[in-house]
Formats: structure tokens, C-alpha cells, sequence
């Protein structure tokens, strides 16, 4: 990031900006869902349209649409010409248009907003303050099963986006030397158990979560037709000495561990450690903060520490990859291969030493 100084007249409209930033994204979420964006954006080629003409079309009154049009020009989000036509600049384009900021805004809003107020109360406790927004439970994980339908969608389409890209380059590297057993540790929607079934005809694959969420996954897997090939372990990782039966050829963990305080990290592996076979392979699948190219994926996974802060569990975050490489090491465990995929994921090979 550029440690260039900064005028005291640019700083203090930064420092604005921040002051008044939920006002921004609320008002963000207003035009994307009233339709204005679209709206707008349909009428790019006869170059813009007016206030009154969104309102009439949209039937909303013109008060309602001018105070967002209104803050949305004062944060470059569209521009007006001199006739009054508004058109989306091309950071509007984006707000409306882009896959990414789609999920992420979403997930801001759906899952993250309300509980983003306790943050304070979270940093003090070490405790999921915010987590109470969306229901009763010690860790999100223990009600993902059970959250609001849009709530669930919105964190399950989030935590899917940021691997879909690499899932099929990740699944042909966990294949590489055949495995007859693999253990997926966060089966989650059960995803890679079907996939990885489709893959090989003759793998088996235990998928290892929470009872709620191994629900789900095994409606999943039964339903694409694998439920001979795949079996399942509840397990609680948070409980007292969490264990796993042994025998796996390998066990693949995706996007996983971040969930996790760095003592509970040590846990998993050392259990992972203790349940593959001699000649097998733990395989973790992360995006590590300090393995991005770009400063704006960089801040992305830093404000996903915050989610886990006041909504997950409040001691985990998205680590880099030097505190991975320290925990492999006193789990028992050696990094074999540390190998890029994608434009945003690692994953370690390790075995046992």
C-alpha cells in the first residue's frame, strides 16, 4: 500500500467518508434492490434518464429516489449531465453488475450488518458478540443449518465464491496419486464428496462436520446418487480432545482451518496427523493474506476477519501463510509442497515427519 502523504483537506473528506460509510452501502443496497441501478443502466444508449422518468417507472415518489440518487453522485456511484439524465460511472457498474462485489455485499448485508454493531463488545470478550442478530447459538457454524433463507444463501453463495474457481484444478490435484480414502474435513453441502465421487469410481469419502450441517451434506450426497461411496463422522472440533478414526489416504481441508483460533488450528491438524496413514497427506486449501497480488484482496480477507470476530466464533481470522507453516510444524506434521492455484489459493502438502 503507498505510505505517500496525503493532503489535510483530502484526509479529512477520507475520514468522512468512513464517518458516514453505512449510510453509502445502505443506500447501495436501497438502489440495487428497488431496481434503479438496472434502470439506469438499461437506459445507458439513449444516454441516461431523469429522476422523474426512474420514479414514474419504478413507482416510487421522486423524494425517495433523489436522496439516494443524491448520495450515490457524491460517492461517484453515477453522474448527472446537465440535463438532469443520470448514467452509472463505472464503479456503479460494478455495485450493480459484478459477481464478486455481488456476493460480497450480500454477505454484508444479510449475515454481517446487524451483528458488525457489537463489534466492540466482541473484541472484548473474545465472544461472537453479534451472533445474537441472528440467533442463539455459541458459533455460527452450530446454526448454519437453521439460518433465515436469505441468511443462509447469502453466507453459503459467499463462502462458495471465493473457491468455485479453483475446485476443479483443487479436486485434480487431491486425485494426483489416487487415493482409495479421503477424509473432508468441513464437508459443508457435501460438494466435494459428489464431486470427488464423480471423479473416481472406486475413492471412498467420509465427510467430517457438525451433525446439522452433515444433515445437508448427506440429503446432497444421496441425492446425486453416492451415498454407497460415502460415509460421515460428527464431530464437534470445539469439544474436549476431538479425535478422528484413522485410516484416511488423505484429508483435504478447504477454506477450514480459518475458522479457527490458532490453538484450535493445532488441534485439527494434530488429529489429522494422528488419522492418516503413513504414506498419506493432509491437504489444506486456503487464501492466506499474505499470498495476494492485489492490495484489494488483501483487504477483502481482512474485513472477512471482522465477520469472524463478532459473528463466527470471535477468535478466529484469515491467517497468512508464516502461522500455517508454525502450526504444520508442532502438529507433528512436514510441509512436502506449497503450491499456488488460482489467483488466490495456496495449498500446503504435508505429511507426517
Amino acid at each position: 500500500m503507498s505510505n505517500k502523504p496525503i493532503r489535510a483537506i483530502d484526509a479529512v473528506q477520507e475520514a468522512e467518508k468512513i464517518a458516514f460509510a453505512p449510510f453509502v452501502f445502505q443506500a447501495v443496497v436501497s438502489l440495487r434492490k428497488l431496481g434503479i441501478f438496472n434502470l439506469i443502466f438499461e437506459k445507458r444508449r439513449k444516454g441516461g434518464i431523469t429522476l422523474e422518468a426512474i420514479s414514474k417507472e419504478l413507482r416510487l415518489t421522486t423524494y425517495g429516489v433523489g436522496v439516494l440518487l443524491e448520495i450515490a453522485e457524491s460517492y461517484n456511484i453515477v453522474n448527472k449531465d446537465e440535463q438532469g439524465n443520470f448514467e452509472l460511472t463505472t464503479t456503479g457498474y460494478f455495485l450493480a453488475f459484478d459477481r464478486t462485489v455481488d456476493v460480497n455485499i450480500n454477505f454484508t448485508q444479510d449475515v454481517c450488518y446487524k451483528g458488525l454493531y457489537h463489534l466492540t463488545e466482541a473484541i472484548e470478550t473474545g465472544k461472537p458478540a453479534g451472533l445474537k442478530e441472528l440467533g442463539n447459538w455459541d458459533t455460527i457454524y452450530q446454526g448454519l443449518s437453521v439460518l433465515q433463507p436469505d441468511v443462509q444463501k447469502a453466507w453459503f453463495e459467499f463462502d462458495h465464491h471465493y473457491s468455485d474457481e479453483v475446485f476443479q484444478e483443487a479436486l485434480e490435484f487431491v486425485f494426483r496419486n489416487n487415493p482409495k480414502t479421503i477424509y473432508d474435513v468441513g464437508a459443508n453441502t457435501g460438494k466435494f464428496a459428489i464431486s470427488g465421487s464423480k471423479h473416481s469410481d472406486t475413492v471412498s469419502i467420509k465427510m467430517i462436520d457438525l451433525p446439522g450441517q452433515l444433515k445437508i451434506a448427506l440429503q446432497n450426497v444421496e441425492k446425486a446418487g453416492y451415498a454407497n461411496r460415502v460415509t460421515h463422522h460428527e464431530i464437534d472440533w470445539l469439544s474436549e480432545n476431538p479425535t478422528l478414526p484413522k485410516g484416511a489416504d488423505a484429508i483435504w481441508m478447504s477454506q477450514f482451518l480459518d475458522c479457527f483460533s490458532e490453538d484450535e488450528i493445532l488441534t485439527i491438524l494434530k488429529a489429522c496427523a494422528n488419522a492418516v496413514n503413513d504414506n498419506g497427506e493432509v491437504l489444506i486449501m486456503e487464501t492466506f493474506t499474505d499470498r495476494q497480488r492485489f492490495d484489494n484482496a488483501k483487504f477483502i480477507l481482512e474485513a472477512t476477519s471482522l465477520y469472524f470476530t463478532v459473528m463466527a466464533n470471535g477468535n478466529s481470522k484469515m491467517y497468512p501463510a508464516t502461522v500455517f507453516k508454525k502450526l504444520i510444524d508442532k502438529a507433528g506434521l512436514v510441509l512436502k509442497e506449497d503450491i499456488a492455484v488460482g489467483e488466490y489459493h495456496t495449498i500446503l502438502v504435508c505429511k507426517k515427519k
